[in-house]
């Protein structure tokens, strides 16, 4: 099965000069923990995850005002949608990740989750 089938397909992207604190509401109004990072072109150029904001937050600062860009992680571990189901489980795992971006052509194209692996083993049922 390819991580394509089982990838989320609706999913939010965020800009990297979007303000870290209506990031954060972003993520807690979708439920989700973290968000691809995406330029002018959409393509793909960070990710942003909860934990890394939270430990942005306990030091003194403008959260309101600091952008994205501050807490993003640049160097993204990402999968194709023609990989397998296994391949992207076991990049999530290895790299101690809960969620990546599904990047086809530079572009984000989906987003994986445990969550959304652990559904598709329970179920063994494709996204919608």
């Amino acid at each position: 099965m390819k991580i394509g089938a089982v990838m989320a397909k609706e999913f939010v992207t965020v800009r990297e000069t979007d303000p870290i604190e209506n990031v954060l509401k972003i993520m807690t109004e979708k439920k989700v923990n973290g968000l691809p990072v995406v330029n002018e072109q959409h393509l793909l150029i960070g990710m942003v995850v909860k934990a890394d904001i939270f430990r942005f937050m306990i030091q003194p600062g403008h959260i309101e005002s600091c952008p994205v860009d501050w807490v993003m992680a640049k160097d993204v571990v990402s999968v194709h949608p023609d990989e397998s189901v296994q391949e992207a489980a076991g990049k999530l795992l290895s790299n101690h990740i809960a969620a990546m971006p599904v990047v086809e052509n530079g572009k984000v194209v989906g987003v994986v989750s445990v969550e959304d692996l652990l559904k598709y083993y329970s179920t063994g049922k494709e996204q919608p």
